[in-house]
């Protein structure tokens, strides 16, 4: 058949075309779904990223896959989610942390606002001051700003890497309390919380959601919340404005986003279905019980949140002197 027929032929008999368009379709729908998380298990991101997307599998029928890609603070995730093919299969969840990467690492090989398509919020939750009980004896914000001035650098405090929120967290309370912690990075909250269960370091600046259930058994103190008020589910747990640090507030947000240029119907899609998935019964008791505040942001409104975030960590950094250790 000559090109010239082929196309006569359809031209005329465009029905024959589709039903290999819905199939094309349908299979698009089918694909497995990658979800780049760029942090170890373990941590906060995976904390609410596992529930999430196990219960949005068994609702779909549909396969969620998370990919975690840990390393420079959450940018070696990030960037390899940037390069993703943008075709509504691939997503990204990022945190707090990407807000605060560009005032850190001066040559980023990605962009948060530019390569990324904002889909919706995931979760909103404080940033609380936990210690290992065997090795802090302070049980109380003051007790603890008077150990640390009476014996300034002995204590240590983990976080999940240069430039994540753990990281600044700590380095802002440093500076508005005018004490000093050694500050000991790791690959992703996962490996800092281990090694402080542990007794291998001293305290850190966490996300409530990665540390809600060792402060549940008691394996860590919580010390205060780093919010305006006290967390869903965690009512017993002061904030550090309670406490005599009215300007300590530091929150953990996880969004997720897509590679530049998905389409406007996926991006959709896919945030609606995330939304719902919270939403229902099995999931809005989990999220209590880590401490979150109920998604609020989506799409546009997202982009504009992210980039006020990007400016106030970037006035943190600069204020705090905070570096790359």
């Amino acid at each position: 058949m000559t090109d010239r027929s082929r196309r006569r032929l359809l031209a005329a008999s465009p029905a024959l075309l589709l039903p290999h368009w819905a199939a094309a379709q349908t299979a698009a729908a089918q694909r497995p779904v990658t979800i780049v998380v760029p942090f170890p298990p373990g941590g906060g991101t995976d904390a609410f990223a596992r529930p999430l997307f196990a219960a949005l599998s068994k609702a779909s029928g549909r396969q969620y896959l998370i990919d975690n890609r840990g390393g420079a603070g959450g940018n070696l995730g990030a960037s390899l989610a940037a390069k993703a093919a943008p075709d509504g299969s691939n997503f990204f969840m990022g945190a707090v942390h990407h807000a605060i990467a560009p005032a850190m690492y001066p040559k980023l090989d990605y962009s948060l606002e530019g390569d990324f398509t904002p889909v919706t919020l995931v979760s909103s939750v404080p940033q609380v001051i936990v210690v290992n009980p065997q090795r802090v004896a302070a049980r109380t914000l003051p007790q603890l700003l008077e150990l640390l001035r009476s014996q300034p650098g002995k204590l240590n405090y983990g976080s999940a890497g240069n430039g994540t929120s753990h990281h600044l967290a700590g380095e802002l309370f440093k500076l508005q309390t005018r004490t000093f912690i050694t500050h000991i990075p790791y690959r992703g909250a996962g490996p800092a919380l281990q090694d402080l269960l542990a007794g291998q370091v001293d305290l850190m600046f966490d996300g409530l959601g990665s540390s809600a259930t060792h402060i549940k058994s008691g394996k860590l103190h919580a010390i205060a919340v780093a919010g305006q008020r006290r967390a869903p589910g965690f009512a017993d747990i002061p904030t550090a404005r309670e406490s005599g640090l009215p300007d300590y507030l530091v929150s953990t947000w996880y969004a997720l986003f897509a590679p530049k240029a998905t389409p406007r119907d996926a991006v959709e899609r896919f945030g609606g279905d995330v939304r719902r998935t919270i939403a229902g019964d099995e999931l809005r008791a989990t999220w209590t019980g880590l401490g979150a505040e109920p998604p609020d942001l989506q799409g546009e409104a997202l982009g504009r949140f992210v980039a006020a975030e990007i400016r106030r960590w970037a006035d943190v950094v600069k204020k705090s002197g905070a570096k790359l250790d």
